[in-house]
């Protein structure tokens, strides 16, 4: 009986969903909602778990200075990364200066295994690693408030 019930108030739902109509601009102005959009990510990165898993993956960021070139290369990037109720929206400043673009830092993040295996300072990104300054592995919660603001003068 209750599954009936759920069905039809699931079918009655969905074909009031259907019923679209033109509104005028009276109509429009009075048409009041939540604006921006909101989501999740659920990130793995390099998971060795998986078949056909890299074992030697890097992430190599360059720089030139003195006419010499130096990478910094971390090597075996991986981990899993999942955050939700990231917010972004359109506000309006209230001073009257405009709007901004509001970023709403993620409620939750959740980090397992997240880290690289080792960094290293080399002229070439793709040599063998011999360096080592250190790996991180990063197992843990964080719950952030707040919001990033961006604006234009």
């Amino acid at each position: 009986m209750m599954k009936r019930v759920l069905c039809l108030l699931l079918w009655a739902s969905v074909a009031r969903a259907g019923e679209l109509r033109a509104l005028d601009d009276a109509e429009l102005a009075k048409v009041i909602g939540g604006d921006g959009i909101s989501f999740a990510a659920h990130v793995v990165l390099n998971d060795p778990t998986l078949v056909g898993a890299v074992s030697d993956s890097r992430l190599s960021l360059g720089f030139s200075g003195g006419g010499q070139n130096r990478y910094i290369v971390f090597k075996n990037v991986r981990g899993t990364v999942d955050m939700f109720t990231v917010n972004l929206g359109v506000q309006t400043r209230s001073d009257g200066g405009g709007d901004y673009i509001a970023i709403g830092l993620p409620g939750y993040v959740r980090y397992t295994n997240f880290g690289f295996e080792s960094l290293s300072v080399q002229n070439d990104p793709s040599a063998p690693v011999t360096g080592n300054l250190g790996s991180i592995n990063i197992n843990g919660t964080v719950s952030l408030q707040g919001q990033v603001r961006f604006w234009g003068h």
